[in-house]
């Protein structure tokens, strides 16, 4: 079995954060979603859970960061496309998030853009040519 991802995020606003992830793509699973925190599901692998405050409280005696002034981790989505990076982007902005707030990537092998959602988490999408990676330079002392 592969090994799977759960991303545990804080929110202030549940239905709010559920809508926005639903509009960015992921799937509400009813299973493991409750009053308190919506399962989000991106694939097979990965699993966004949402809890609220309260909830995330009971997994960690530290204090809940505020994601719009302060950032502890930087997620990152793959896209098939350039197309779909801008797709998924677009979907954020459109659902009440806010598009590129970091600088977007754009190499010959590679385009990123990112996304901040209504609580402030930020996440990247990219999509990456594999074939056209520039090669890692041998190891000077190899």
């Amino acid at each position: 079995m592969p090994r799977m991802i759960f991303l545990n995020l804080p929110v202030t606003d549940l239905k709010r954060a559920t809508a926005f992830y639903e509009a960015v793509g992921a799937t509400r699973n009813p299973q493991f979603s409750d009053d308190t925190a919506s399962c989000m599901v991106f694939s097979e692998a990965i699993y966004v859970m949402l809890t609220t405050h309260d909830k995330f409280r009971q997994f960690t005696p530290k204090p809940i960061s505020d994601a719009k002034t302060s950032n502890q981790a930087l997620f990152c989505l793959s896209a098939d496309t350039r197309n779909e990076v801008d797709a998924i982007v677009g979907k954020a902005e459109a659902a009440g998030g806010l598009a590129d707030p970091s600088p977007k990537d754009e190499y010959s092998f590679m385009y990123g853009r990112s996304f901040e959602d209504p609580d402030g988490h930020m996440w990247g999408v990219n999509w990456m040519d594999m074939a056209a990676v520039p090669p890692q330079p041998a190891a000077a002392n190899a």
